[in-house]
């Protein structure tokens, strides 16, 4: 009887293995080589889990590994040997450990052609890392000490999509259409929390969330989105921008769905584009607000044609900690006929 249930066992779990596309007899070769260190668990074989356990090195990692988790270690360096049959890799967390650009092994990452996740935030990196795999969708490298990047280290990374550097050391001459080149597949750029005292110049055209909180931002260039045909989603919180430093009519592109201004220098509202549909302007030194103003079509227009798609679509207005009273004006109202929230 024993036998029989240890039998099935082995057919039931053979059936699991194959359902995931690993061959019975690599699901065997993966648990043997599974380091003593780490979890591989049986139903999940194509993941190896390494994280939270005080490691200071990466052990030697099993060659049918897609998804490595070594997050929350003391790692310092990542090493071409412990990672030489791990030819397979997917996802790679290194996240929150203390590796340094010394510690990564020349050709490491660029040598894993199918990586599509490399996260390595909370580390002691002082610029991105190369080469990359032209594999890679998503790199995150926030909370390093990055003040550099490479020229040409994004050359030929053309599925790189999401690029997060927020909290790290960039300056202006570290952001430009050169190190930036190659990234002709880019959506979500975070340069959040860096040292930017411009806006960054020479961005991917494909760029649809532009993310540049918590930067020293003063102006921003006439005509500066003609660059930018996608971008959809744009934050600007915690900067120095006031009202004289950019023109009125800058943020007058059809594209853009949500505008966060919050914790600026503003003293007047901008030109609002009539498909906008979140607009944060907290915090800044707006006095009054005016539908004849801020409006992006005549009101009485508004009002005729609050159906059509040429109508304001502004849905979410945050005015709070300005110098506004309440209430809103009337033909404010009645020029954003679909707003269903406004905080002031």
């Amino acid at each position: 009887m024993a036998h029989l249930l240890h039998l099935l066992f082995i057919v039931s779990l053979a059936g699991t293995v194959l359902a995931q596309d690993m061959p019975y007899e690599d699901f065997l070769a993966q648990m043997h080589a599974c380091p003593k260190e780490c979890t591989c668990p049986s139903n999940f074989p194509r993941a190896v889990y390494c994280d939270n356990k005080g490691l200071k090195r990466i052990p030697d990692i099993p060659p049918h590994t897609w998804y490595l988790y070594m997050q929350n270690n003391l790692i310092e360096a990542v090493s071409g040997d412990a990672l030489k049959n791990a030819t397979q890799l997917r996802w790679l967390n290194l996240n929150r450990n203390k590796i340094t650009n010394e510690g990564v092994e020349e050709g490491v990452f660029g040598a894993m052609a199918d990586l599509v996740h490399l996260y390595m935030d909370d580390n002691l990196l002082s610029s991105v890392p190369s080469p990359l795999p032209a594999s890679l969708e998503h790199l995150r490298l926030s909370r390093n000490r990055i003040s550099k990047i490479p020229d040409g280290v994004f050359a030929g990374l053309n599925k790189l999509n999401l690029l997060d550097l927020q909290s790290n050391k960039l300056m202006d001459d570290s952001v430009t259409e050169v190190s930036l080149k190659g990234l002709n597949g880019l959506v979500q750029l975070n340069l959040a929390k860096n040292q930017l005292s411009i806006m960054p110049l020479g961005l991917p055209p494909t760029t649809t969330q532009l993310f540049l909180d918590g930067n020293n931002i003063e102006k921003i260039p006439a005509d500066y989105f003609k660059g930018l045909p996608k971008v959809a989603f744009l934050r600007l919180n915690h900067n120095k921008l006031g009202s004289n430093g950019f023109p009125k009519d800058v943020f007058n592109v059809s594209s853009i769905l949500d505008l966060q201004l919050s914790h600026n220098q503003l003293t007047e509202m901008p030109v609002i584009p009539s498909g906008l549909e979140h607009l944060h302007l907290d915090h800044n030194n707006i006095k009054t607000v005016s539908g004849s103003t801020v409006c992006p079509v005549p009101v009485s227009d508004a009002v005729e044609d609050s159906l059509n798609s040429s109508a304001p679509r502004l849905r979410y207005l945050r005015l709070d900690g300005n110098d506004i009273k309440p209430p809103i004006p009337r033909d404010v109202i009645l020029c954003f006929r679909l707003l269903t929230s406004i905080v002031i």
